[in-house]
């Protein structure tokens, strides 16, 4: 008798729940983390290192760093931001389109515009990339 696998089925959590929450979040980072190969290539870099991933929250953006390393020496260190979220589904559009949305940006020619560039003091040169405000361009 022969077995079969089935991929399982997503199911939605109430993400008020601590433990969820927390998986949710982890989610969030690893995925981030997976795309930095994604991103050198989008970048036409040879090596991306995400240095930091935070999560959406009711209160705050969405942010991923991203240090690019090109095959001259040259380094670009750019932080991104997507939308606040406002309920659990603007959490998993973000969650499932932030890393795309970086990707495109970093493929189309990396243009920095005032009408997508915000300051953050926590970005390298004190300007971050909202890739929320580039995708409505």
């Amino acid at each position: 008798m022969t077995s079969t696998a089935t991929a399982p089925r997503h199911m939605h959590r109430d993400l008020e729940d601590d433990e969820d929450l927390a998986t949710t979040t982890q989610i969030f980072v690893s995925k981030l983390r997976a795309s930095a190969a994604r991103f050198a290539e989008a970048a036409g870099a040879e090596q991306a290192i995400v240095r930091e991933a935070v999560p959406p929250a009711r209160h705050r953006r969405s942010r991923c760093r991203v240090v690019l390393l090109y095959g001259n020496g040259q380094e670009a260190d750019v932080t991104f931001l997507g939308p606040v979220s406002t309920s659990t589904s603007a959490k998993e559009l973000t969650m499932s389109q932030f890393d795309t949305a970086i990707r495109l940006w970093l493929g189309a020619g990396q243009e920095r515009s005032r009408r997508w560039l915000v300051p953050d003091e926590e970005a390298a040169g004190g300007v971050a990339i909202d890739v929320t405000a580039w995708l409505d361009r």
